[in-house]
């Protein structure tokens, strides 16, 4: 398998500018925080660089799900008792922060060898295309929608991802980070 990302590229300028909105910083305040100009913060928001090394470290932390409030931990505890196969992953970086128990008869290793790591390694082509089209889909928005695609089985000696319908949606958390809650959909009647 190929190395995993710690931050999926194409997320974070989009996720980095609605970090900013809704924690109402201006750019130039944050760039001043970063030690960058603020046209380079803009640039990464836009998509047209990406901040590396030190600069990417700190907007990591700074944009990753951390649920350390009561209301974060319940939603947490909502997701590992669901008698649903459903995970909730930090939307930044697919670290999974909870999982159900029938999400876990799925997978093959214990679920201590998941929790707080990235999944995308385990990323079938539906999801991955599913990935790369959230911001035309209107993800990163203040109201974004929920995200339906298709996924194709995927075999991995740690778990297999069903042949399924995806429901994705975006969840704040207490700290102006999000979470990802992942669940499957029915199939439409034929």
């Amino acid at each position: 398998m190929s190395a995993e990302p710690a931050v999926l590229q194409n997320s974070l300028g989009p996720s980095l500018r609605r970090w900013r909105m809704l924690n109402r910083v201006k750019q130039d305040v944050l760039a001043h925080e970063l030690g960058v100009s603020q046209t380079r913060v803009s640039r990464w928001e836009s998509g047209q660089a990406t901040p590396e090394g030190q600069h990417l470290l700190e907007i990591t932390r700074m944009l990753r799900a951390r649920p350390e409030t009561a209301a974060d931990r319940a939603l947490v505890d909502l997701v590992a008792g669901s008698g649903a196969p459903v995970h909730l992953v930090c939307d930044l970086t697919h670290r999974l922060l909870a999982i159900s128990p029938a999400r876990t008869r799925e997978w093959r290793a214990p679920v201590s060898e998941f929790l707080n790591r990235p999944l995308w390694r385990f990323a079938s082509e539906g999801i991955r295309s599913a990935e790369a089209s959230l911001a035309e889909r209107g993800w990163y928005e203040p109201d974004g929608p929920d995200i339906l695609f298709q996924t194709e089985r995927a075999d991995f000696p740690e778990m297999t991802i069903p042949e399924s319908r995806i429901r994705i949606s975006r969840l704040p958390l207490a700290d102006g980070s999000f979470a990802r809650l992942v669940r499957e959909e029915p199939s439409p009647a034929a």
